[in-house]
């Protein structure tokens, strides 16, 4: 391990180190002077506080309640919030590593997300660099595209803008941002500079983002302790977060990845649709509220369009069964609609949002709740109609699934057809092989579940949700055997007569609903399990339902239980924490680092490069170079183009590679000979992928082979250390 040695940097005084050890905090406060002032300040407080109260209708022993509901859930946010911090630094050493080293810390798509953050704020004025990631020539040369539509980018787009003002007024008032340091790296290398502080675009950067986590980890109490009825419930889901975390989130990891900003936004929609659920009438303020924080979700993620879909199924399954009635599933699908038709406005018109399933699925559910009197007059409520409406929904969101795609000539998503085949049948293509030969696009591993039942997260879930299908069943006999309980095929006034209880019914049925639908995803491809496992976290604070435990008797005997599962969970679950705590690292990559300083040095401007996906990412980010593919794998066009790219790991010929890369207008090759020979399973080397598509080569040697032995006749070796080769394609 490479020890590095803090140096003060010139022009710091060994007095100001010592001063700011002695001082953690600087706080610039006005002080009020005793008399009239002070007086009318603590008469204007408790005002505020009675106005509030009074506002929200709640008797002085609830609102102190809540405060304090809120209060903890601040904690449980400071707490997530300073755990993701310090796992962060211990795994890099961030605080150490020059600006070089940051940015090589950002791997594949990071990178790439990262690089348009840092376009902007180098940018002589953010309105020159907004202009630039929308007319962006560097990303997939010789194409200029508009980075904002393509890739979800609104997250960097907002950090910069905050960075460029925050800088802008600490630089107006000659406040300091950051403290740099000279770093010796030993073995020979030499020192580099380092900052630390908001002033530096890395540590702003990741700073937002576990500060918007940290405040995730506040709306989980807040959701737990809501969905419960208890305090103890958002104590239950809290706990469970921390003693699965490394099962439940990967931010403090991979801070710049598209779920780190959205999967707060959806904790938020979620637990608002809770209370919407739960609400008899819910508001225009509500419906607005959801509205917003399903367009805040779907803005930074492409992804998120699949998550959602599930979320409608969920609710739709619980509209047919009777416990949501059609005009409050209308007014969620008409909210999720207008969320869905910004989105497609802000993200500039990008198809995929229109033509993806979950579209179709909206417009589905709302015609078959339109014309729900054609179901119920063929045949009376039952099996029967329930299918019917199923088989209506599936059929119909494919059937315009499609013809939306065809129309507007959308095949981004196509690869996600060919993925779900992939699981269920032998099907292979290039494409889909590049997915599937990852472990995170994987079948869910075995040791996933053996590591919830040591929590006994699973234990508590498979609990939970069997109490809420045995009440279920009970209900969907009862209306099959006395026909009086699926009222959302008949009058909505019959319905509202079950208030409360039919909604109390029907919310913890969609949630039971929801985690069925994330723990099907999460099966199918591992990496979905982030999820499952926060989801199940919050299901696990259904254990301190009175709704659903009853049974177990009075307040207290049923807290005595809950604080016995807790002492049981605590035995793995702090064994968890602290093998994350153990986990001691140093960020180096000395062959990268070599790679990158070469190409500033030794290479024009306007030079491009092709190479691995995550390579390139570095590379942009880095050198400014251009490039020709990148780990953004979404987009059609670019899938095609990377296939040319990655001729280089098959067993073409010569001629037919080097003829690839002309035709993208390459200049520079990174060969990696580790993707030549890297195999994670049987058939999936690069070759062997490449035998799928290209069978009439099988058997001969791989070109990278034999490139990296000698690149002529058809390249030109230009660099070269212990992992990467630079070859020069010629013009």
């Amino acid at each position: 391990m490479v020890i590095k040695t803090r140096k003060q940097s010139s022009g710091k005084t060994q007095a100001t180190l010592v001063e700011r050890d002695k001082s953690p905090l600087v706080i610039k406060s006005n002080m009020k002077r005793a008399g009239r002032e002070g007086k009318g300040f603590g008469s204007f407080l408790p005002n505020v506080i009675s106005a509030s109260r009074a506002k929200l209708g709640l008797t002085p022993g609830a609102f102190m309640k809540l405060g304090g509901t809120l209060l903890l859930a601040a904690l449980a946010g400071f707490i997530h919030w300073y755990h993701l911090t310090l796992l962060f630094e211990n795994d890099r050493h961030f605080s150490h590593l020059s600006n070089l080293e940051k940015e090589m810390a950002f791997r594949t798509e990071m990178g790439l997300y990262y690089s348009y953050y840092k376009t902007i704020i180098e940018a002589p004025s953010f309105l020159s660099g907004l202009h630039l990631v929308m007319n962006d020539r560097l990303t997939e040369y010789p194409l200029v595209i508009n980075t904002l539509k393509r890739f979800n980018l609104y997250p960097e787009v907002v950090l910069a803008s905050w960075y460029r003002t925050y800088t802008g007024l600490m630089d107006f008032f000659s406040v300091p941002t950051k403290m740099c340091w000279s770093i010796n790296r030993g073995e020979g290398l030499a020192p580099v500079d380092s900052c630390e502080g908001l002033g530096d675009p890395a540590y702003f950067y990741v700073t937002f983002v576990f500060l918007l986590n940290g405040f995730m980890m506040s709306l989980f109490f807040i959701y737990g302790a809501y969905l419960s009825g208890s305090r103890l419930g958002g104590l239950v889901t809290t706990m469970c977060f921390f003693f699965n975390h490394g099962e439940s989130t990967r931010v403090m990891w991979t801070p710049p990845l598209r779920e780190s900003f959205a999967y707060p936004f959806l904790v938020m929609q979620m637990l608002l649709l809770t209370y919407i659920l739960r609400t008899k009438s819910p508001s225009r303020t509500s419906m607005v509220a959801l509205g917003v924080s399903t367009l805040c979700f779907m803005l930074p993620w492409q992804f998120a369009q699949f998550v959602l879909l599930t979320q409608v199924a969920s609710l739709f399954a619980s509209y047919i069964l009777g416990y949501l009635s059609p005009t409050k599933l209308q007014s969620i699908l008409v909210t999720h609609m207008i969320a869905l038709a910004m989105c497609f406005l802000l993200m500039f018109g990008n198809s995929m949002l229109l033509t993806s399933f979950y579209a179709s699925s909206l417009v589905s559910i709302w015609a078959i709740i339109a014309f729900k009197e054609s179901f119920t007059a063929v045949c009376r409520p039952g099996i029967i109609t329930w299918s019917m409406q199923g088989l209506a929904w599936v059929g119909s969101t494919l059937v315009l699934k499609f013809l939306l795609s065809t129309v507007l000539g959308s095949s981004d998503d196509a690869h996600i057809s060919g993925l779900i085949k992939s699981k269920f049948t032998s099907y292979q293509d290039f494409h889909t092989l590049m997915y599937t030969c990852a472990a995170e696009f994987d079948f869910m591993e075995m040791e996933t579940p053996l590591r919830y039942i040591k929590t006994l997260l699973l234990p508590i879930n498979v609990l939970v949700l069997v109490l809420i299908a045995a009440r279920t069943l009970r209900d969907v006999y009862h209306s099959l055997v006395h026909g009086d309980v699926a009222k959302t095929s008949e009058s909505e006034s019959e319905l509202e007569e079950e208030e409360p209880e039919l909604i109390a019914k029907g919310e913890l049925v969609y949630h039971g609903l929801q985690l069925v639908a994330f723990f099907l995803l999460a099966v199918l491809i591992m990496r979905l399990k982030l999820f499952l496992t926060p989801h199940m976290c919050i299901m696990a604070a259904l254990i301190c339902s009175k709704q659903l435990f009853s049974w177990v008797g009075e307040r207290s005997r049923l807290q005595m239980v809950v604080f016995a599962f807790l002492s049981v969970m605590a035995v793995q679950g702090v064994t968890n924490l602290q093998a994350q705590w153990g986990i001691m690292g140093e960020f180096s990559n000395m062959p990268q680092e070599e790679l990158l300083d070469w190409i500033q040095g030794n290479t024009k401007p306007d030079a491009v490069f092709a190479g691995a996906m995550p390579t390139m990412a570095s590379v942009k980010l880095s050198t400014g170079r251009a490039i020709v593919n990148h780990p953004h794998y979404e987009d059609a066009g670019l899938r095609e183009r990377t296939k040319l790219v990655y001729s280089m790991y098959s067993r073409m010929s010569g001629e037919t590679v080097k003829s690839n890369l002309m035709q993208l207008g390459v200049h520079y090759f990174v060969l990696e000979d580790s993707w030549c020979t890297r195999r994670t399973r049987p058939g999936c080397s690069m070759p062997e992928i490449w035998d799928v598509e290209d069978p009439q080569n099988a058997g001969k040697v791989p070109f990278c082979s034999l490139v990296n032995k000698d690149a002529r006749p058809h390249f030109s070796t230009v660099f070269h250390n212990n992992v990467y080769k630079v070859l020069k394609v010629p013009r």
